[in-house]
Parts: C-alpha cells; sequence; structure tokens
C-alpha cells in the first residue's frame, strides 16, 4: 500500500480535485479518472456526501483517494474512518499540522508565501501544495523560490488547467499538479464518464521535469 507522499505524488502528473454533490456519481467518476490514468483522487469536504463519497471511492481498485480542503484538527479522524490515504488542506496552522502529523496520514500542505513554506519545511514537510497557485505568483514564484528553497517540491493548485498544466510541471521544482478541469461539472452532472476518461488520458500523457 502506498503510504508516503512522494509516491502519491508521483502516481500520475495530475491530481484531480473533486466536488462531489451526488453520492450515486462517486464510484463512476473514480473508475473514470483510473481508467484514464489518474489513479490519485482528491475529494474535497466540500458537500455534504464528502466522506461518503471519500468512502465508496476508495473501494475502486486502483484508486488512491484523499481528502481536501481539511481546515480543522477535527476532520482528521473522519477522513481516516473513511479511508482517506491522504489529506491536502489549503493553508496551515500549527494545530493543523500536528494533528495531520500524529495521525501518520500523508500530507500535501497548502502554502502561499515563503515563510509558510520555511515552517512547514522546519517542520520536516518538504512536499507542499502552492495555493491559489496562478493567484501568489504561479510559475514566477516557483522559478524565485527554486534556488533558495530548492528542498521543497510543489503541487501547484489553483487555476491550474488544460494549458498551463504543462508550464508548471516543466518546474523542477515541481512534482504533479492539481486540478478540477478534468472533472468538468457539466460532464458529471451528465454522466458522461467516457468524456471524463477521455479528459483523464490526456492529463496522465503530460510529463513532470522530473
Amino acid at each position: 500500500m502506498t503510504t508516503d507522499i512522494t509516491q502519491i505524488c508521483s502516481l500520475a502528473p495530475v491530481i484531480p480535485v473533486i466536488i462531489i454533490d451526488r453520492l450515486e456519481d462517486a464510484v463512476p467518476l473514480a473508475k473514470a479518472l483510473v481508467a484514464g490514468g489518474l489513479p490519485v483522487l482528491e475529494v474535497t469536504l466540500r458537500s455534504p456526501v464528502a466522506l461518503d463519497a471519500l468512502a465508496a471511492m476508495a473501494e475502486v481498485p486502483g484508486a488512491v483517494v484523499g481528502a481536501g480542503t481539511v481546515v480543522e484538527p477535527s476532520q482528521v479522524d473522519a477522513v481516516a474512518k473513511a479511508g482517506a490515504k491522504f489529506i491536502v488542506s489549503p493553508g496551515t496552522y500549527p494545530e493543523l499540522v500536528t494533528a495531520v502529523q500524529d495521525s501518520g496520514i500523508p500530507y500535501l500542505p497548502g502554502v502561499a508565501t515563503p515563510s509558510e513554506m520555511m515552517a512547514l519545511l522546519a517542520r520536516g514537510i518538504r512536499h507542499q501544495k502552492l495555493f491559489p497557485a496562478t493567484v501568489v505568483g504561479g510559475i514566477d514564484m516557483l522559478k524565485a523560490i527554486g534556488s533558495p528553497l530548492s528542498q521543497i517540491r510543489f503541487c501547484p493548485t489553483g487555476g491550474v488547467n488544460a494549458t498551463n498544466a504543462k508550464d508548471f510541471l516543466a518546474l523542477p521544482n515541481v512534482m504533479c499538479v492539481g486540478g478540477s478541469w478534468v472533472t468538468p461539472a457539466k460532464l458529471v452532472a451528465a454522466g458522461d464518464w467516457a468524456g471524463i476518461e477521455a479528459l483523464a488520458r490526456e492529463a496522465a500523457a503530460l510529463k513532470p521535469a522530473a
């Protein structure tokens, strides 16, 4: 079983960021993404059925399902019980970092500034999520911090799409990207799983620099 965030982020160049509004969509969506070559799935805690959806998707063969939009320490135990294999947060603060680290679940914490990056580095966290990536400097930010904070590798998320993903992935300090473009709401609402699988295949064909 994959238990390290490095391994998880190396499974595919793109991590779909997923909002599930209808529980019945969870399993077919996960199957379509896995079939398209994107096994790492971030289910965000942004809907009433999110935890149930995470648990259902975690049973899909080949899927490595994590919980996103984790913002409170109390959510860590809930997502662990639902079967989350990793945790993603949009930002960080000490109590949340401690709760996730104590759980032993691989963690991808969100950062937006060098100070936040350094604070996590001091706690041994070398894999971080730049969020919201395109708002806080995007590619220029990642290039600027590549040398002074060369220990850190990033998963940029927020504003990353089919057009600019390859430019992010070309950077040496980017291990993968996160985005919602592979699960457009219209296709999910229509149950167009073949269409989503096709988008996943296109995304899976992207290549990170390292």
